[in-house]
This record gives C-alpha cells, sequence and structure tokens, in this order.
C-alpha cells in the first residue's frame, strides 16, 4: 500500500480539489497555535501577524478559555433557545455590565450579528420612531465591511463581494467615511432611521478616520432621531488600545472605565475576539428601550447563546482584564508605528503606516492591482512572519494582544530584514 506523504502541499490540494475556492490563503498549513506562534505541518514556527482578523486577540489556544470550553462541552454543549439553560442568565449580565448596555441578544458569527442589528434598527424605526413601515433608511459608508450575507452585500462598494449576487436588498444609502457633512445632509431625510459604521475601517486597510469623526456622528444621529450603531467586530475588545475603537483615545490604567471619551453605540455588534477565536459567539447589545421591540418568533438562531458559548464569552473576556490587554495593545502600537515609520525613512518600498492599538497597516508603493504586496508577505512568511494583503497593495498587521515587546521587536526585525531584501 502506497504511504501518502501529508505535507503542506498535500493539504492545499486537498483543498482546492474538494472546498470552495471562495478564500485565496497564504500557502502556509498551519496545525497548532500558542499565544502570538503557530506552527505548520512541517514544523516550522511562526508569528501569527492577523490573528485571525483580530479573533484571536487573547492568543491562540488561550489555557483558561479553552478549559472553560471544555469543561461546559463535557457538561451541556446545546439546548437550544426552546429552554433556559444555566449558563445563558449569568452571561447575559456578565456581559451588559461589562459593555454598559441593558440587554444583549447573542449570535453566533460577525455578520448574524450585522444582520440582527439591521433588523433591530429597523424594527425600532416602525415601532418607536413612527417611520412609515418599509420606509426605513439605513446609513452606511463606503469602503465598508460588515459581511458576505445578501442584504450586507446589497451596500458593499466592493464588486468582486458584490458582483452577480443579485437582486439587492434595498434600504440603504452609502456616504464617503470620515465624511460628516455628508452624514449630516442624509440625515435631514426623516426616513433616515441609523447609522451602521466601523470605528476604524479594517478590511478597507486599516482606515483610521479623524479623532472626533465617531463622536460627532453620534451627535448627529441623536440630533436626528436616529440610532448610531457601532460594528466592533473587528476593532472591538482591546484591538486598538482601548475596550471599544469607539472609546477614542482610551486613557484608563487597570481597566475599562469609560472615560469622557467613550462614545456609547445605541446598538454595540460584538464578534470575533468575544470568544478568543476558540469557538464561534458574537452579540448584539443595547438598552431596553431599543431591545424590547424583538418578540418571542421574531428573530433567533438555534445556536445563539448557548452554553459553550456563555462560557467561551466570559472567560475571554475576562483574559483582556486579567492580562492588561488594552494597556498593552496601546502601548505596543505606539512603538509599531514608530518603527515601522523608521523602516519607511530606509526604503521606498513602504509608502506609510497607519492605525491604532495594535490594529496596523502598511501601504505599498505600486497600485493596488499589483502583486507586490502579495509577493512581499509570501516573503515574510519565508522569514517566519503570516500577514496578508487587504485591497491589493495595503498589508495589515495585528499580532495577537498577548505579544511582548521583546516579540514586537523580532517581529519588526523580520520585516525590516523582509523589505530591505525585497528591494534588492
Amino acid at each position: 500500500m502506497e504511504t501518502v506523504l501529508k505535507d503542506s502541499q498535500y493539504y492545499i490540494e486537498l483543498e482546492n480539489k474538494h472546498g470552495a475556492h471562495n478564500y485565496h490563503p497564504l500557502p502556509v498549513v498551519l496545525e497548532k497555535g500558542e499565544g502570538v506562534f503557530v506552527w505548520d505541518v512541517e514544523g516550522k514556527k511562526y508569528y501569527d501577524f492577523l490573528s485571525s482578523y483580530s479573533a484571536v486577540n487573547q492568543g491562540h489556544s488561550h489555557p483558561k478559555i479553552v478549559q472553560a470550553l471544555v469543561d461546559q462541552a463535557q457538561t451541556l454543549a446545546l439546548t437550544s433557545r426552546a429552554f433556559y439553560n444555566n449558563a445563558l442568565g449569568p452571561y447575559e449580565k456578565y456581559v451588559t455590565n461589562y459593555f454598559g448596555l441593558d440587554k444583549v441578544l447573542p449570535m453566533n458569527t460577525g455578520a448574524e450579528a450585522v444582520e440582527t442589528a439591521i433588523k433591530l434598527c429597523r424594527k425600532w424605526a416602525y415601532e418607536k420612531n413612527g417611520i412609515e413601515e418599509n420606509q426605513a433608511v439605513i446609513v452606511v459608508c463606503k469602503g465598508n465591511f460588515h459581511g458576505r450575507t445578501t442584504t450586507i452585500i446589497s451596500f458593499s462598494d466592493d464588486d468582486n463581494a458584490r458582483d452577480n449576487f443579485g437582486p439587492y436588498t434595498g434600504g440603504f444609502v452609502s456616504i464617503p467615511y470620515n465624511d460628516i457633512d455628508a452624514l449630516k445632509k442624509v440625515a435631514k431625510d426623516k426616513n433616515v432611521i441609523g447609522f451602521l459604521v466601523e470605528p476604524i475601517q479594517g478590511e478597507a486597510g486599516v482606515y483610521t478616520p479623524d479623532e472626533d469623526f465617531i463622536a460627532n456622528a453620534q451627535a448627529v444621529c441623536h440630533a436626528n432621531g436616529m440610532l448610531f450603531i457601532a460594528d466592533e467586530v473587528q476593532t472591538g475588545i482591546a484591538r486598538t488600545g482601548s475596550l471599544l475603537a469607539v472609546c477614542g483615545n482610551c486613557t484608563c490604567e487597570n481597566k475599562c472605565e469609560k472615560q469622557a471619551t467613550y462614545t456609547k453605540p445605541d446598538i454595540l455588534i460584538l464578534g470575533k475576539a468575544l470568544s478568543g477565536g476558540a469557538y464561534p459567539v458574537s452579540a448584539v447589545l443595547a438598552d431596553n428601550e431599543i431591545m424590547e421591540v424583538i418578540k418571542p418568533g421574531q428573530h433567533g438562531s438555534t445556536f445563539g447563546g448557548n452554553p459553550i458559548a456563555a462560557k467561551v464569552a466570559i472567560a475571554a473576556l475576562e483574559v483582556v482584564n486579567d492580562e492588561n490587554l488594552i494597556q498593552n495593545a496601546r502601548k505596543l502600537g505606539h512603538l509599531f508605528r514608530k518603527e515601522m515609520n523608521r523602516i519607511i525613512a530606509k526604503t521606498d518600498l513602504i509608502v506609510k503606516v497607519r492605525g491604532k492599538g495594535l490594529l496596523n497597516a502598511i501601504i505599498i508603493n505600486d497600485s493596488p492591482e499589483s502583486d507586490t504586496a502579495w509577493n512581499l508577505c509570501v516573503a515574510m512568511k519565508n522569514n517566519g512572519l503570516l500577514a496578508k494583503p487587504t485591497h491589493g497593495n495595503i498589508i495589515r498587521f495585528a499580532p495577537p494582544l498577548v505579544i511582548t515587546e521583546e516579540q514586537l521587536l523580532d517581529c519588526v526585525a523580520i520585516i525590516e530584514k523582509t523589505v530591505l531584501e525585497f528591494e534588492k
């Protein structure tokens, strides 16, 4: 009997043959992760500088999170919401207190949570705000990425995600990101009832708006009877150096104190790092006056709010506080951008670095249609660091927030070495 060599190429070919081609992964096959590191099937070790698109903020295989998952899985995994369970209520109390909103509607994925927020905003508009049924309009931003469901791609301007998936869902109007005057203009329409926005546009290349954009956007919403909806699926839970990106220039030292810079969303959307990447967990939070419009049978999910998710999410959020991940992201984010600017001064390959906390990106000096960023990521992979391009000529850097200063500087050295070698 012939023995099959199960190396990286074997697994890559297996996926290509039997899986849908809806992703274009970097050519590396991973089998183990711990903290900031991952290992491929050949045993090579890498720094993870993507963190599963910021889902693994707490690091790979965090023992506290894994233990919570295992313990609950061995006790009770799923009841559906046909019955109460003894894990959901304590989680709901914990997460609402943690983020300062009255109620939570638990879901599983980020896209599901965005869909939930859209439904919640519309129902509130019809039942609480006097909008005529089927006339509600939600404002979104150009360059947004909120997921890939049919409704969400209907207001996307990413042609690749949108083309040939119509007919599209109406009820949305798109304005330029970081344009408060454009928001003020569309807000004059009485049927405009909400503003759905990413505090930082991650998929668009870590596009960071003006410091006062989020606070001003909330003020415009409230002045015009609109709901301010923050999609913090990627930016939330310590990634940007504050608990939420809407916290602004956070100065909390030991825990989140929600100081004056906090811009409280009317609807808050969370996912990804809500579980530390160990399990699909997402959530939509709002105060009573908004959340009470949802009645039994009007929205739900078989897995949403399951006992494993509840226990895992509590553990993941406890890790954020226990290990000072907010403060670490803030401190090391400043250091990373300083080091990137030092490298930029030595090369023509990188135009600029931008970001906040440990959500950053470098812009490559080439067109978005070029393969330069991709090739640079492959070269970094070969040198022991994993990152991925977004929007063609932009490379996003987002390591797990448990990274140390020594490890970060080691990663900077890998990036610098790769960039300088790449230019030759």
